[in-house]
């Protein structure tokens, strides 16, 4: 992508927050970077792109993403979601739309007929998680988007976890495509940015409304770096998920190691399903040690990955849900999803993957 202005290789960054308006007669593109920036915009179009999709908004944090579409629901208004999600979208669920009289029915997203039978009068939306963060359970897009479009129910997808380079949910009939940037996107560990993508002009508008209302748009700096990263995203993404298949089948053969969730196994319980809707089983594995004195002698003892919450930088980063990600979900629920003390979730960078085996090979020796 160039610029359109100069023809320029990169985009420039347009830092400014106001843009002078000569004529007061006059109708300008861009008058104050709330409402719109030339990086930004330019970023919005290369998302565009990538997701196969008309329009994209983007936000200053993959949870401003997820806020801006959820908040645009209204007092009355009931959504079905995957109990088995990220834990900031929970927290979102069950503490915020309640406050605005929006409820969500939490359902197991493995059985598409959950969703059939979780439909009230009132259901406006379906929000999967596929794979589910971070147990990597799979959702079986086509027969959920069938139901929905039976019903007139808008999904929504947080397609994170594949990006749209190896899951083409728009294509699929996902109404909005939700991505947290700040991973596989943008690549690098060096951004907070949110994008939603949608077909429907409508959606589009109200998106961009909220976006400018709320004040939760994208920085200009933050979108040129993200367009920074994007010219590497597939090679990054062919590279780590490469990798990710590997240690998924060291793992699943390891005998310290009492479980694997990766859908790129055969395994899987749902391996033919995130197959038929996704390139490749992606680039995040996590497995489980067992216990937390497990979990703390391996990660005391493992030096190529970061130790650190997220994940898609183009360094390898092992996180602990349990502390990290899921910290703000109750026990019990933690526990009913799967998040158990000895889960670990594994977000493959673009190391050599001998390196990494041997590393993660050498850590696991130190669990008794």
């Amino acid at each position: 992508m160039t610029d359109k202005y100069t023809g320029s290789s990169s985009i420039p960054l347009y830092q400014s927050s106001t843009f002078s308006q000569a004529n007061i007669e006059e109708s300008y593109d861009h008058i104050y970077s709330r409402f719109s920036n030339p990086t930004r915009d330019a970023l919005s179009e290369a998302i565009c792109a990538i997701e196969n999709a008309k329009f994209a908004e983007v936000f200053s944090s993959g949870m401003a993403a997820i806020s801006a579409v959820l908040l645009n629901f209204s007092q009355g208004d009931h959504i079905v979601a995957c109990k088995n999600i990220y834990g900031g979208s929970f927290q979102l669920m069950t503490e915020f739309l309640p406050r605005y009289g929006i409820s969500v029915t939490f359902v197991d997203a493995t059985n598409p007929m959950n969703y059939q039978q979780a439909i009230m009068e009132n259901t406006k939306a379906f929000y999967i998680e596929t794979p589910s963060n971070p147990t990597l359970q799979v959702t079986d897009l086509k027969s959920v988007i069938g139901i929905a479009q039976q019903h007139n129910i808008i999904t929504i997808c947080d397609n994170t976890f594949m990006t749209p380079l190896l899951s083409d949910v728009i294509s699929l009939g996902i109404d909005f495509s939700i991505n947290s940037a700040t991973k596989f996107i943008n690549g690098h560990s060096d951004v907070i940015l949110g994008t939603v993508a949608t077909n429907n002009p409508e959606y589009a508008r109200w998106l961009h409304k909220s976006a400018v209302a709320i004040g939760s748009i994208a920085a200009p700096f933050d979108s040129w770096l993200t367009m920074r990263g994007l010219k590497s995203m597939a090679m990054r993404v062919e590279r780590a998920s490469e990798n990710a298949q590997k240690l998924a089948e060291y793992l699943n053969e390891h005998p310290k190691v009492q479980h694997v969730f990766y859908p790129g196994l055969a395994s899987h319980p749902n391996h033919i399903i995130h197959m038929q809707q996704s390139k490749n089983g992606g680039m995040v594995v996590s497995f489980d040690l067992g216990s937390y004195d497990n979990v703390k002698r391996f990660l005391d003892a493992v030096r190529i990955p970061l130790v650190a919450v997220s994940l898609g930088g183009i360094e390898s980063i092992i996180s602990y849900p349990k502390m990290m990600s899921h910290a703000c979900i109750p026990e019990e629920e933690r526990l009913l999803q799967g998040v158990t003390d000895g889960l670990l979730r594994f977000s493959l960078g673009c190391e050599d993957i001998d390196d990494l085996l041997a590393d993660v090979g050498s850590a696991l020796s130190q669990i008794q």
